[in-house]
């Protein structure tokens, strides 16, 4: 007696650290829940089977190469390309973390008797198909709970289709075929990649960074034709400037940080906008101690708003046209450390005593900040820095960092308090800062120098008191014009960038006397 309707099993798989993966596909000795009882020796299957994902015949993950009865039931073993296959070491780890193990098996039953107490005895059943999976994709699915491979619990669902949705049984000579494509697939994946991705050049890895390449050596944005040009990003507010991708937008912070250090301690936002405003408390409310039955005393907090422009920082770098046309040469990494560092001389200056109305607001400048004496016209006095340390409100003091120039620490690195130590500290490990008064301190070049009516020297939380708002990151327009005759192309870049003091009261700042 032969049938064409299918069967559906699913059952627990296990797999070990090398990626094989076992499981007992269909258990032997009991019926299920609608009466079928499956001999064993009944299932029919080539010598290998594809391993896939979810029945989906475009994710192979693997091949099954062992089937054996047992007295247990049908044991099944295959292998994940756990070495070359992305997505196998992916399945291969949610096997091991019990996320997955859901084996699905599918075919049909060619021969079986029908039960007097109902069902059927399958006596010869084709395996289609073996997937590692969730659940069944089928619908209609049914599910009893069997015993399973060395005591772990199974699942075990049957699906009945008509003859109309019988897949076709697959021969031997399609899974042989398949089975040479993964073999293939593995090959290919343990090819040994080039240091440019096996592309055709060094530094074209994506369309984005190829397109990038391309602008900056051509000074053209690429034709939609050639599918560049939807890679790169126009600046919005400024026509024929180019936004850097993100990556190199990230290397021209980091950069960044190396000429304007401000950035490594204050608070760094962007927005998309060209002011922001901040509100900001100059009251508080008026609590008071009272009795049992005394009514509270109304207050009411005062609040204010700051708002913080943002400004546009403008420069170019020119390269001469070798450089751009030899093939060894990082263009972009040329542009872009050249733009850092003036950017970053410029940003560096601007955060510290900027107060034009072109640049953001430096931090020295702020009126509102509270002066601590030094004592002395030339000479920094010990005393003086643990009188500016301990003025500062605990909450800031605890965060707070010191800032001078060189030639103020080099000074500094020499003064010892009342009891003959150093009130300069180096790190005691590698990475971590010199200290002053066990606060540690921050070099910047464009703090002033120690001199009469000067302030030399700053302290505060800067994450709490300073804040930096990137408006547009960086932006590139290549111009191979302007200067052809003298065989340069001139690289105009900008970007937006606002900062100010929004915490006065973070902040402390050390006047040398008259």
């Amino acid at each position: 007696m032969t049938d064409s309707k299918s069967i559906l099993i699913k059952a627990q798989a296990q797999a070990d650290d090398a990626g094989t993966v076992t499981g007992i596909a269909w258990p032997y000795g009991a019926p299920d829940t609608e009466g079928d009882l499956i001999q064993k020796g009944a299932f029919a299957f080539p010598c290998s089977i594809a391993m896939i994902l979810e029945h989906n015949p475009a994710q192979p993950i693997g091949v099954w190469e062992e089937f054996q009865d047992t007295d247990n039931g049908l044991l099944v073993k295959g292998r994940l390309f756990v070495e070359s296959l992305p997505l196998a070491r992916n399945v291969h780890s949610q096997l091991k973390r019990g996320e997955i193990g859901g084996l699905s098996i599918s075919g049909s039953a060619t021969d079986f008797d029908m039960r007097p107490e109902g069902g059927r005895i399958v006596k010869a059943a084709n395996i289609t198909e073996i997937s590692i999976c969730k659940r069944p994709v089928n619908p209609g699915a049914r599910v009893t709970l069997v015993k399973s491979h060395l005591e772990n619990p199974m699942h075990t669902e049957t699906v009945e289709y008509s003859a109309e949705a019988n897949p076709a049984v697959v021969s031997e000579t399609e899974v042989n075929l398949l089975k040479a494509r993964m073999d293939a697939m593995e090959a290919k994946a343990n090819r040994i990649r080039g240091v440019n991705n096996n592309q055709p050049e060094a530094g074209n890895d994506n369309d984005l960074q190829k397109a990038y390449a391309s602008y900056l050596r051509t000074g053209e944005i690429p034709m939609e034709a050639n599918g560049l040009r939807k890679a790169l990003t126009v600046a919005g507010d400024a026509p024929k400037y180019v936004l850097a991708p993100k990556e190199n937008s990230r290397d021209f912070i980091r950069n960044l940080v190396q000429f304007s250090p401000v950035r490594s301690i204050a608070d760094v936002r962007t927005t998309s906008t060209h002011t922001v405003q901040l509100n900001k408390r100059t009251g508080v409310t008026n609590a008071t101690w009272a009795g049992e039955v005394t009514p509270a005393t109304a207050s009411q907090p005062a609040f204010d708003q700051m708002e913080i422009p943002i400004r546009e920082i403008k420069t170019y770098v020119d390269l001469s046209n070798w450089m751009i046309e030899d093939s060894d040469i990082d263009i972009e990494a040329e542009v872009r450390l050249a733009l850092a560092e003036d950017f970053g001389a410029k940003e560096g200056l601007s955060f510290v005593s900027g107060s034009t109305a072109n640049e953001p607001q430096g931090f020295m400048t702020d009126a509102n900040i509270v002066v601590s004496n030094n004592g002395h016209a030339s000479i920094l006095q010990a005393d003086a820095f643990i009188k500016l340390m301990y003025s500062l409100p605990a909450t800031f003091r605890n965060s707070g960092t010191w800032v001078m120039n060189g030639t103020t620490l080099g000074v500094v690195r020499s003064i010892k308090d009342t009891t003959g130590n150093y009130i300069w500290q180096p790190g005691l490990q590698a990475g971590q800062p010199e200290t002053i008064l066990g606060r540690p301190v921050v070099e910047l070049v464009d703090m002033p120098d120690v001199a009469a009516n000067a302030f030399p020297i700053a302290f505060g939380d800067f994450k709490s008191g300073y804040r930096i708002y990137d408006r547009v990151e960086l932006s590139v327009m290549a111009n191979p014009y302007s200067l052809a005759e003298q065989g340069i192309v001139r690289f105009n870049a900008r970007r937006r960038v606002g900062a100010g003091v929004v915490r006065p009261e973070a902040f402390r700042k050390l006047k040398i006397a008259a």
